[in-house]
């Protein structure tokens, strides 16, 4: 359950350090945590990164259906 936590928890905050690492701004933290590269962590990253664009689309059908 931890390694799914902190998926989830890396897989959200990868798209700021992802345009951080693009910009060579900040190098001390990675993307993706290799030492937790398991099922569960791949599954939370998954969910995580996916997150922002399933709310941005989630909205737009909502505010279309009114």
């Amino acid at each position: 359950m931890e390694d799914f936590l902190w998926g989830l928890w890396n897989g959200v905050t990868a798209w700021p350090l992802l345009i951080l690492h693009i910009f060579d701004w900040w190098e001390r933290y990675p993307v993706y945590n290799l030492g937790r590269d398991g099922g569960w962590y791949q599954f939370g990253f998954l969910l995580g990164a996916g997150s922002p664009l399933l709310g941005m689309f989630g909205g737009n059908k909502a505010a279309q259906r009114d």
